[in-house]
């Protein structure tokens, strides 16, 4: 039997009438992943009815061969390409959709949006990628359908990719491509098109290959919530199941939210076919450890270097489906794997509903089958990850009564107010103003700066290496030589903070914190840059403009930008 093959599920997005039918439709037929004799029915039909052939209709023909019994699940169209199989989500409605996400029926790891090119970025458009934001999926290319309507024009195709990333940037949603296709004509889709020579990416099948599949449930940090312990014998055995990561005899653990430290001492076993040190995600296990604490239901094992999120208030976005409305300051039990706990709605900050995507800001209350934005408030501070990091310990139901009435995922903590963005892991932090932009005021005859918005990008967090005025490569290192940090983007995703002195240069784009190219090609050159930066007392030494012109280069990455004035940065996007 041949290896089990990587699976990537993708959710696709967007206005029916920009062309998401037939963009499914033509991945199905160009990798040869439709039913038998598809295709010639859809010919059949197209003729019967006087029209061309059209490839959204070969959906309809996934639906014909369910009617006669064939188990084929609309909402869950697969093909495969050489490198794995992906099942592209479908859904029927947003309700539908958002439902089985937040609840947990589906799991999307990545989406593609579609935009009609002729039509443009439409209110649906930016309803579709504000979708994307609640779910927290950070992995998602933009296809730019329907190039053939606008002759294939490459300003029209920059111009909807600017509006559409300031767009979905203030949602905290940073598109990896853009690609530039027509799903009818097939241009764009298997193979590079010669109608858009200028667009140098990959093709629709190439490019969701480089779509990186997450690190499997034993790859993430331990997670290992306590169901119950028994006295056995002189034992205390602590039994639960390893929701992710890997357990080993002898490993220091911390207990939290309780915040206690200990070691594994044995992993527990009925036979001695069954004794093993180490266990693994999946696996449900008791084990003791070498400190008598009192350990209760709901805690978590995990190891010290990759702590949850502990707090007694966070964000979340929330389905809810009770009878009753979903109300501020009611009681309500949260259940999160295995913690259970008394919780109210600290506030609503947005009601959103499902079918529309309108929107009530500061709602006292949210209807059924609606979708919110909210603050939970704990009764005690509980363990959790934000949903995008793990999906079974970032989320959570809600239970009314008796009933389970919500399905919700952590988006974050609350935080204080934050005035620049930042990359942080563990305790170092790196401040950037590399996704700051610089525009020419015509009516002022002046260059400013406008600052972007705050937003602290955490290990494995997707940047957005492309805004209005500057668009970065997709992998380059960051250094701010006076605060001793560095940082690692690879593949348009945060790999890792470090100190400077652990830093390596390697054969990619080095860049100032501001996002000014750093001209160093070899260590020599590195080390060079590096005692002349140390040797300047501040920015305002007259040395510093002579260091600047020789080391930095603004343009490389960076332009300015014109405008009549800034009033059009005002606030962010409300649906």
């Amino acid at each position: 039997m041949g290896a089990a093959r990587e699976v990537l599920n993708i959710v696709v997005v967007g206005h029916v009438d920009h062309g998401k039918s037939t963009v499914i439709g033509r991945l199905l037929y160009d990798t040869k992943s439709l039913p038998e004799g598809a295709i010639e029915r859809v010919k059949r039909i197209s003729k019967e009815k006087g029209k061309p052939f059209e490839y959204a209709y070969l959906l309809d023909a996934f639906e014909e061969e369910q009617k006669q019994g064939i188990t084929i699940d609309t909402t869950q169209l697969q093909f495969r390409t050489a490198l794995r199989d992906y099942v592209i989500i479908d859904a029927p409605g947003h309700k539908e959709f958002l439902k089985n996400m937040i609840s947990g029926a589906a799991s999307a790891e990545a989406a593609l949006l579609i935009i009609d090119a002729n039509e443009g970025i439409q209110e649906q458009s930016k309803r579709h990628g504000y979708i994307l934001s609640l779910l927290g999926i950070q992995k998602a290319y933009v296809l730019v359908n329907k190039m053939d309507l606008i002759d294939y024009s490459e300003e029209k195709f920059n111009e909807i990719k600017q509006d559409m990333n300031e767009f979905l940037n203030n949602l905290h949603v940073y598109p990896l491509k853009y690609i530039p296709i027509s799903a009818f004509y097939g241009e764009n889709i298997t193979t590079k098109s010669d109608k858009m020579p200028w667009y140098k990416g990959e093709p629709i099948l190439a490019a969701i290959d480089l779509f990186e599949k997450e690190k499997g449930l034993e790859g993430k940090p331990l997670r290992f919530p306590i169901q119950d312990v028994y006295k056995f014998d002189h034992r205390r055995i602590v039994a639960g199941r390893i929701e992710t990561g890997t357990l080993r005899q002898g490993d220091t653990v911390l207990i939290s939210p309780s915040n206690k430290m200990t070691k594994i001492k044995s992993i527990e076993y009925w036979a001695d076919r069954d004794k093993t040190d180490i266990v693994y995600a999946g696996m449900s296990v008791g084990i003791t450890v070498e400190d008598e604490f009192f350990n209760q239901r709901g805690e978590f094992i995990v190891h010290p270097e990759a702590p949850p999120l502990v707090a007694d208030t966070f964000k979340a976005n929330l389905f809810w489906m009770g009878k009753k409305e979903l109300v501020k300051n009611k009681e309500y039990k949260l259940k999160l794997v295995t913690q259970e706990v008394e919780c109210e709605i600290y506030a609503i900050s947005k009601a959103i509903d499902a079918t529309t995507l309108a929107t009530v800001e500061n709602a006292s209350q949210v209807k059924t089958n609606d979708v919110a934005e909210v603050i939970i408030k704990t009764k005690r501070p509980i363990s959790f990850d934000e949903f995008k990091n793990n999906q079974i310990t970032g989320r959570f139901v809600l239970v009314d009564g008796y009933d389970v009435s919500g399905g919700g995922i952590v988006s974050g903590l609350v935080t204080e107010v934050q005035t620049i963005s930042k990359f942080a892991q563990a305790d170092l932090q790196l401040l950037v103003q590399c996704f700051d932009e610089y525009y020419f005021i015509l009516s002022e005859g002046n260059i400013r700066k406008l600052e972007g918005r705050p937003r602290t990008f955490k290990v494995n967090d997707i940047i957005p290496v492309a805004g209005k005025t500057y668009e970065y490569p997709e992998s380059f290192d960051l250094l701010d030589v006076k605060a001793r940090v560095a940082a690692r983007i690879r593949n348009c995703k945060l790999q890792a903070v470090l100190p400077l002195g652990d830093y390596q240069l390697e054969s990619l784009p080095v860049l100032d914190h501001r996002g000014f190219l750093i001209r160093v090609h070899s260590q020599q050159e590195y080390q060079t840059f590096l005692k002349e930066v140390e040797a300047l007392a501040d920015w305002n030494d007259k040395r510093a403009s002579q260091f600047a012109a020789r080391w930095f280069d603004f343009s490389k990455y960076r332009t300015i930008g014109f405008t009549g004035n800034l009033d059009w940065a005002d606030g962010d996007y409300s649906i």
